[in-house]
């Protein structure tokens, strides 16, 4: 019974045809998965099984797929590192590496289900194996961003309660200082071409490793993964996903939105540290057995983006606003994106005029998403749909969304309220299950039958949805959240700043960034203000995440207790 449902469940996920069919013109390219959105709404629907599993249900499923020849020969997994080293995978071969990570996660490590690993790996090969590996061994996996700073690190181990890290050299030293503080942490496994005293050589430990794995079964409703996300106040939240939130969740994405089928290669460019990378890097394109595109990037780069489009066959590009905002900077038409037929964007809100530059010099449409780290894709732009430039779209298959007031009442059309997803009677697969040891939290995300997504928004008499801002202070820059307060906390570490207050400015190409406040100790009022905006600066990058400090800074000649006032002034007559 369970191996029919595992078939069951692939059926539905899986979508056999391999064929492509667009029009000339691109705006209205033909949808691969569905006739009209129309249809797509009412038709979607997916039974969710007693015991899911992805690595069992869905890649395995694909192995088998490739054996029998009903799979093209794209690889599944295609990474480069831009100095002409390359590796690609099947999805045997994805299968076989991941059971052998899976055998060094329960018998090195000595790892049980529900123990959570924390995985900080830039865009390398491990670090989609180690997403397998979880998945196999019923582990929970918790992402991090390579900008993680030592405070950043010691927070997320000791609040996660992680049993296993698995890093690279840059990250090692700084979990060998806080590791005496965390009194779960017992396994470190390091991406490395070298030894390091106390951790495990992942490399060298995959040499020798079985590639016999029995998969665990889990209950859909198991916990998968936990994702921290920054908030207003406090430290970042603990974000719960299970196998199916996620696992059967993000087939909207993937089949819908995506609209992916196995012949398509997806490249996303997304840090492995976000949701996004479980968007649209893991669980989106291999559900429907299409090719997983990577490139090792240190650093955001527009030529090497361009280039890459250029020289590689991704036919499906996805990137924040603020990529595509720096991508259109370039002479894009010296480019020839021979493969190129389907651009998405999620993460901020993208401007109708670089959705218009990048159609105009691509003969592509920017077809926008909207979603969160809590949730599956919300809202959307999806082909054979008219694009309104600035809105989000409509509904995805997995959500009725609704504009709410303060009391939970549904407004009409033109109305602006709260963005908010029905949860009650029947809640949704595709959404998380809880904040982390934050019942009140939690609790706080609900009104009436409604889950709040904390954003501000109105739907339109065509029934599109257009964001208008954040209900609360949450920064979204170059695709990043960024709670106020913990650049505040950062700041006030330094000697100078006696009080500090934290807002979001708008930026041309990041959308937003981060603008502080600062009231400065008496003995610092006669220092250089522009060295001293330097130092605050780089003091900053190395308390937290890099991509959190201020790129703005104001120094205000006034007392700590009116900065509060000049807070919400700015914030209120700042646009």
């Amino acid at each position: 019974m369970a191996m029919l449902l595992r078939a069951r469940c692939f059926h539905r996920l899986a979508i056999p045809d391999p064929r492509r069919i667009l029009y000339k013109d691109y705006r209205t390219a033909i949808p691969q998965n569905f006739s009209n959105y129309e249809s797509m709404k009412h038709d979607f629907k997916i039974e969710i099984p007693e015991y899911f599993n992805f690595a069992k249900d869905v890649l395995d499923q694909w192995t088998n797929t490739e054996k029998t020849g009903k799979r093209l020969s794209n690889p599944a997994f295609w990474w480069v590192d831009g100095n002409g080293k390359e590796v690609r995978w099947s999805f045997e071969e994805l299968g076989s590496l991941s059971r052998k990570f899976a055998n060094i996660l329960t018998e090195a490590c000595s790892l049980q289900r529900g123990d959570r690993v924390m995985v900080i790996l830039p865009k390398i090969p491990e670090w989609w194996l180690a997403n397998v590996a979880c998945l196999r061994t019923g582990t929970v996996l918790i992402p991090g961003t390579t900008q993680l700073t030592q405070k950043d690190i010691l927070y997320r181990l000791q609040s996660s309660k992680s049993k296993c890290i698995i890093t690279d050299d840059t990250l090692a030293p700084a979990v060998d200082i806080v590791a005496a503080k965390c009194e779960n942490l017992h396994s470190k496994l390091i991406v490395s071409q070298h030894s390091r005293e106390g951790w495990g050589n992942l490399k060298e430990m995959m040499k020798y490793a079985s590639d016999s794995h029995t998969c665990v079964d889990t209950k859909h409703n198991e916990l998968m993964a936990i994702y921290f996300t920054s908030g207003t106040t406090g430290p970042p939240k603990m974000i719960g996903h299970t196998h199916s939130s996620f696992g059967l969740g993000l087939s909207v994405n993937g089949r819908f939105w995506l609209d992916l089928i196995a012949s398509d290669v997806m490249w996303n460019t997304s840090d492995t540290g976000w949701a996004k990378s479980a968007w649209s890097s893991v669980f989106s394109p291999w559900t429907q057995g299409a090719c997983v595109f990577a490139h090792y990037l240190p650093r955001f780069d527009s030529t090497s983006i361009l280039q890459t489009l250029s020289k590689f066959p991704i036919t499906v590009f996805c990137s924040a606003p603020t990529a595509y905002r720096m991508l259109i900077q370039n002479d894009i038409t010296s480019y020839k994106f021979n493969s190129l037929k389907h651009c998405v964007s999620a993460g901020e809100p993208i401007n109708p005029e670089v959705m218009e530059q990048w159609k105009k010099k691509t003969g592509l449409d920017i077809y926008e998403g909207y979603g969160q780290t809590e949730t599956v894709l919300i809202c959307g732009n999806f082909k054979g749909m008219k694009i309104k430039p600035g809105s989000m779209g409509k509904p995805s298959p997995a959500f009725n969304v609704e504009i709410l007031d303060e009391n939970g009442t549904i407004l009409p059309p033109g109305q602006e309220g709260d963005i908010a997803v029905q949860v009650l009677p029947d809640r949704p697969f595709g959404l998380f299950t809880h904040y982390v040891d934050n019942p009140s939290k939690t609790a706080s995300t609900l009104r009436g039958n409604f889950y709040i997504t904390g954003d501000r928004g109105y739907m339109d008499e065509d029934g599109y949805f257009w964001f208008v801002a954040r209900s609360d202070d949450v920064i979204l820059s170059s695709g990043y959240r960024i709670g106020p307060f913990e650049v505040e906390s950062a700041l006030i570490e330094h000697p100078s700043i006696a009080e500090s207050a934290v807002v979001s400015s708008p930026d041309p190409i990041r959308g937003e960034v981060v603008k502080a406040f600062i009231v400065l100790n008496p003995d610092y009022k006669l220092h250089d203000q522009e060295q001293l905006k330097k130092e605050i600066q780089e003091h900053v990058k190395k308390t937290t995440a890099p991509y959190k400090y201020p790129r703005k800074v104001g120094v205000l000649v006034t007392t700590a207790t009116c900065l509060v006032f000049w807070k919400f002034f700015y914030l209120f007559f700042s646009f």
